[in-house]
């Protein structure tokens, strides 16, 4: 170790970039919280991507469509958005369902 170090040239924030994502706060409720956190112990991935996985499939993967994109469609209508509404409402039903002691597959 050195007896100093030079910070001279430092920057403040996130040692790793993450290009691509963007921090921000949200509130979710407990219950999703908690199936995610479940889910994501047993699948070896942080809470975090679970929850972002879910929406980025629920939210950009449409019919041939490559959730890959990252772009999410501009202009929704109202009743887009209802079908989207319903679609993550879809996915914690199968969420919470797959928690279920002796859910199956």
């Amino acid at each position: 170790m050195k007896d100093e170090y030079d910070f001279s040239k430092a920057k403040r924030g996130a040692v790793a970039s993450s290009k691509g994502k963007t921090r921000i706060t949200i509130m979710l409720d407990d219950a999703v919280i908690e199936a995610a956190r479940s889910l994501a112990e047993s699948e070896g991935f942080g809470y975090q991507t679970v929850i972002n996985n879910t929406l980025r499939h629920a939210l950009l993967g449409e019919k041939g469509k490559s959730a890959e994109t990252g772009h999410l469609k501009k202009g929704l209508t109202a009743a887009e958005l209802k079908n989207l509404e319903k679609k993550l409402l879809e996915v914690a039903d199968e969420i919470h369902r797959m928690m279920e002691p002796d859910a199956r597959p």
